[in-house]
């Protein structure tokens, strides 16, 4: 563990990307503190080592750096600023760091509210999956205080391999919606390109191994192809959170006066594919809504 100062981790958050990120914490010997609205989906980290807490306030008392990794803007908001939230129980010195894709304004609210007490505070979501999240190849972009941030990085370090910070409070999160609003047009290529060669009658396994080391290569080609040849569309990342993020970006598009119609699309499809009863499914599940709108089905195999 790197003499930091940062020993004790209060954990909000135990979903497909928080647990195995938690995990690595407990492997580098932090002692861990660890809350989830469900307390069943943190069962495996407790078993680990950490100890359950039954709030989010709980669990940032006496830690040096509370991470907060759940769902939607109103849940960051809930487990940082609510009533038995991190901000209501954190110690003065201490850091918090929101790896949640949020909102860039409640990002700047919490900072404010948080530098009130003497607490430092990060928006740092990241990007890189389940795949990334297991693995520890996580991209981490941070916004906040320099001096804050390097006490943090340690912990970063562990769960992540690109670790930057970005600028000052919120610049984490409009980092995000840069690297979401690549990824949403990028997905319906990658989808459109996988029905397009099973139309031609072609080994789509094969096709995905020629076009990867090109110039049509992508993270998300890589990773989701296969796992849609398999029939695999369990979420990396789920498509109602996709949504979510899109409508942040779009929101925040708006407020700049910038028109950005390829997210537009995207956002427009990936509701589609929630209202086809695809929204806990992985966002390469695309694939299954553009199916139907061509009167196809995806289903499994090579071909």
């Amino acid at each position: 563990m790197a003499e930091d100062g940062v020993k004790t981790i209060g954990w909000v958050g135990t979903g497909v990307m928080g647990a195995p990120m938690c995990g690595h914490l407990l492997d580098a010997g932090y002692e861990v503190r660890v809350t989830n609205r469900t307390q069943q989906r943190a069962l495996a980290l407790v078993e680990r080592g950490a100890k359950w807490c039954s709030t989010p306030a709980e669990a940032a008392r006496g830690a040096d750096m509370v991470v907060t990794i759940v769902g939607y803007p109103a849940d960051v908001r809930e487990v940082t600023l609510g009533p038995d939230g991190v901000l209501g129980a954190v110690q003065r010195g201490a850091i918090v760091a929101d790896m949640t894709t949020s909102e860039p304004q409640l990002a700047k609210e919490i900072f404010e509210a948080a530098a009130g007490q003497g607490v430092g505070s990060l928006d740092a979501p990241v990007s890189g999956g389940d795949v990334g999240a297991r693995n520890a190849t996580l991209v981490v972009m941070a916004g906040g205080r320099e001096q804050d941030f390097e006490r943090a990085l340690p912990v970063f370090e562990r769960l992540g391999k690109t670790v930057t910070l970005e600028g000052g409070p919120g610049a984490g999160q409009h980092t995000k919606m840069a690297n979401q609003i690549a990824i949403a047009s990028g997905m319906i290529g990658v989808c459109e390109a996988l029905f397009y060669a099973r139309r031609a009658d072609l080994d789509v396994a094969k096709v995905i191994e020629t076009i990867a080391p090109g110039a049509a290569g992508s993270w998300s080609l890589s990773n989701y192809g296969p796992r849609a040849l398999r029939g695999d569309f369990e979420p990396g990342f789920k498509v109602d959170h996709f949504i979510k993020d899109l409508g942040i970006a779009l929101a925040e598009a708006r407020r700049m006066k910038l028109a950005l119609p390829g997210l537009a699309l995207a956002e427009q499809l990936y509701v589609a594919t929630s209202a086809r009863g695809l929204g806990q499914k992985g966002t390469h599940s695309l694939l299954l809504a553009l199916g139907e709108l061509s009167g196809a089905s995806w289903g499994a195999g090579p071909g």
